[in-house]
């Protein structure tokens, strides 16, 4: 059994992200390829969290990733 599920994300200069289920999905509603990331999500947090909560997941890893303490 898988232990994470990827949604692709943007992240805007705001902090604010928006989330898409794959990329072909996010290209179809006009996103920038350029400018998907891939995350991983948590099956537990997947499965049981709120959409607020996977947002902020998300924020924070893109937050790393382009802070380099990821």
């Amino acid at each position: 059994m898988n232990d994470s599920h990827a949604l692709y994300a943007i992240r805007y200069s705001d902090g604010s992200v928006t989330l898409y289920v794959d990329e072909a999905y996010a290209i179809e509603r006009g996103a920038d390829p350029s400018q998907l990331h891939r995350v991983e999500i948590p099956q537990q947090l997947y499965a049981a969290g709120s959409v607020q909560q996977i947002r902020e997941y998300v924020a924070t890893y893109l937050e790393a990733q382009a802070t380099g303490s990821a």
